[in-house]
């Protein structure tokens, strides 16, 4: 052990007398400071900048303006930015597709050219007939920034249910479109937010959820309280829509309506924020004015409905099992005794089933990569399909009395393949994969595992060239989550590729708070445990670092929204170790995030400052309230965006005029990257993509080159 240590004191001392290449010189926008201080449980915290939570005022929109002038200014005289843009372009320029699913006669499915803003939905009569455009967003704005995020069609595949959200927010308007004439018929849904539809058998109308309309001024910040789930008959406006479950004394609770393949029920998961635990409730659909029942209250773990088989309904559930089950619950005889287990918990993480040819096709997680096993509907192992190397099964596609399984399945080299399962001749066969404009073969991927600062064994991938040695001076990119139950499993990035392609080296560690080891694994990093998250963050660094692979002159790190808090606790705690940090849409303020849109959502995850038991616990990590003047901090370009309502831009603004302020003299740059007409990620253009990564790529390569 006290090798390491003096390997890593060794480096950190080389990284403090070594001649950092300090780019274009800066002087950043003053930003003023008001006198605000709140007091929490007898503890004085001042917030200077909380004027800059009010994105509407002309002060802030001044300030932002001035910040992406200084930002963009610096970035364009970057030399590495040009090439890499352009080997961006070249590389992003590949067919992307979606498993196929199929209603009725028809299948559905999604593609994008290469550098299409947004992908086109397609359909198709067959497997083998040519497909034709059903909904393409590249024409509903003329920058890309209008995106399809939810389609939805009738059993007999004639209409479509879709949502729309204009620059990536998280509102969403849903409309509904004939299959065969492509025209969309008068209904229009408002207001909809963590949501999809789900259609009555016969096509005659959906069940949706969202809130009541926000007042203009706040729509963007406002806090979402009082979800309710609806019913909108086909052809009626939606102030005529049947209001189906809602509960006036519980404004966190959230319902999701789901109508079981049978036609027979409508299941009704209910949430409390971000917290795994849920309860299930239904609805008998075929029994006219019948109560929604209680099946499973009181938010004892977590349950996902899977199928059933008439009154029998099986769940995937972690309860007595962390890395989950499936068991059988028949509603005429709820009570636990009743229960049956049809697969029982094993050693990999059970991440997602899904009932397809009279099978259960479940994907596990094995040290954070996917396998997929079959089962009977009994429960009995049969087979498992073969997959090559690491990697991620996404999109399982199938159902009950189908004979064919989709699924979409990427690595960190490679891009996703479409496969196609037939289960009756137990044959796997590529249904779509893109012609790429490099070989992946040129790349490869390792899985290692390393001791975080409590002794816990923790698995991180590492990602380069073939043939890279370790020299002690690879630019490295550490890349980390660790939260929400949501597992880092290997995926295809173009900027990641790039960043292999220059030399780098690309790290993905499996932080505790994540879901790759079941909800015990969660637990572990979530809370008054987030320390651990850190620790683990931290340790990987410093495993690098001995290893011979980096330095931290070298050494990038970068995350987003939670993984962006990990970046910026991480690079408070442990600024000696870092040459770049990279924190995206990242939650900063943790004695306020609670205060804006779903944030009080996440308190299930990071507790609340409102709690005196929480308080101390994440003042000690806060990353806006942790920075201190005259420390050198690491390069650091923040990046967050104008209509980000998940994690508000606020966020970024406060840390990043704190962090310009505390930065030492002649310190590395800190600038604010801030997206126009964007969110928190999703739906965002192409363009805008390839623009992003091109100036995160250049100032981390900039700073952590030899």
């Amino acid at each position: 052990m006290w090798t390491v240590k003096l390997v890593v004191a060794c480096a950190l001392l080389l990284a403090l007398l070594a001649c950092v290449s300090p780019g274009p010189r800066i002087r950043y926008p003053v930003t003023t400071k008001k006198p605000v201080v709140d007091d929490y449980h007898g503890t004085r915290i001042e917030d200077p900048y909380r004027w800059l939570e009010d994105d509407h005022s002309p002060e802030t929109k001044a300030w932002v303006e001035a910040q992406n002038r200084v930002t963009f200014d610096y970035l364009a005289r970057l030399p590495e930015r040009e090439p890499l843009r352009e080997r961006l372009t070249e590389l992003w320029n590949f067919e992307r597709f979606s498993p196929p699913v199929r209603r009725g006669n028809h299948y559905f499915f999604s593609k994008n050219d290469g550098l299409q803003n947004q992908s086109v939905l397609y359909v198709a009569d067959s497997l083998e007939s040519a497909p034709r455009p059903l909904l393409d967003p590249n024409e509903w704005s003329s920058d890309g920034t209008v995106a399809l995020t939810g389609a939805t069609a009738t059993e007999d595949g004639r209409l479509l249910a879709y949502g729309r959200s204009v620059a990536g927010s998280d509102w969403q308007e849903w409309y509904v479109r004939d299959v065969e004439s492509g025209r969309d018929l008068p209904d229009r849904i408002r207001w909809v937010k963590f949501s999809s539809a789900s259609w009555l058998k016969d096509g005659s109308g959906f069940f949706y959820s969202r809130f009541d309309e926000p007042d203009e001024k706040t729509r963007l910040t406002g806090v979402n309280y009082y979800h309710k789930l609806y019913f909108h008959r086909l052809g009626t406006p939606q102030g005529e829509d049947r209001l189906i479950y809602h509960r006036p004394d519980q404004k966190e609770w959230g319902f999701y309506g789901e109508v079981t393949d049978d036609g027979s029920y409508l299941v009704i998961t209910v949430t409390r924020g971000t917290d795994p635990k849920n309860c299930i409730f239904y609805l008998h659909l075929r029994q006219p004015d019948s109560p929604v029942v209680e099946l499973l209250p009181d938010f004892q773990a977590d349950f996902t409905f899977l199928d059933n088989d008439g009154p029998v309904f099986w769940f995937r559930t972690d309860l007595d099992a962390p890395r989950g089950r499936i068991v059988a619950i028949d509603i005429r005889q709820p009570d636990r005794r009743h229960w049956r287990e049809l697969v029982p918990q094993s050693e990999d993480t059970l991440r997602q089933v899904r009932v397809v040819g009279n099978r259960f096709v479940a994907e596990y997680l094995h040290h954070a990569s996917s396998r997929l096993r079959l089962f009977t509907l009994d429960g009995r192992p049969d087979g498992e399909i073969e997959l090559p190397g690491f990697g991620t099964v996404s999109g399982l596609s199938g159902r009950r009395a189908d004979t064919e399984l989709f699924f979409h399945y990427t690595s960190y080299t490679v891009p996703g393949r479409v496969y196609r399962y037939d289960l009756s001749t137990r044959q796997l066969s590529v249904w779509r994969q893109p012609k790429l404009p490099f070989n992946p073969d040129d790349f490869e991927t390792q899985q290692v595992f390393y001791t975080s600062k409590d002794g816990t064994r923790v698995p991180m991938f590492l990602s380069h060239r073939k043939g890279l040695k370790p020299n002690g001076r690879i630019p490295t990119l550490l890349y980390g989550y660790g939260g929400f139950n949501i597992s880092l499993t290997p995926s295809f990035s173009v900027a990641n590729l790039v960043w292999m392609e220059q030399g780098g080296l690309y790290a993905v560690p499996n932080l505790r708070g994540g879901g790759e080891y079941g909800e015990t694994w969660h637990q572990a990093g979530m809370k008054h445990n987030k320390q651990n998250v850190f620790d683990d963050f931290i340790a990987a660094a410093e495993w690098l670092i001995s290893r011979g692979y980096t330095s931290p002159r070298h050494l990038a790190i970068a995350g987003g929204s939670n993984g962006g808090l990990l970046v910026g606790a991480c690079m408070t705690q442990r600024p000696d170790l870092f040459a770049v940090a990279l924190p995206a849409v990242g939650v900063m303020d943790m004695l306020r995030f609670h205060k804006f849109t779903i944030g009080w959502a996440w308190t299930a995850e990071y507790g609340s400052a409102d709690n005196p038991e929480d308080f101390p616990h994440l003042l000690a990590y806060s990353p806006l309230h942790n920075l201190r003047p005259g420390v050198r901090y690491p390069a650091t370009l923040i990046t967050t965006a104008d209509h980000d309502d998940r994690v508000v831009p606020a966020h970024s603004f406060k840390f990043a005029a704190r962090l310009q302020e505390c930065q030492a003299r002649n310190g590395p740059p800190v600038l604010i990257r801030i997206e126009t007409r964007a969110g928190h990620g999703a739906g965002k253009p192409t363009a805008k993509q390839i623009e992003e990564a091109t100036d995160r790529l250049a100032f981390a390569l900039h700073h952590t080159r030899p």
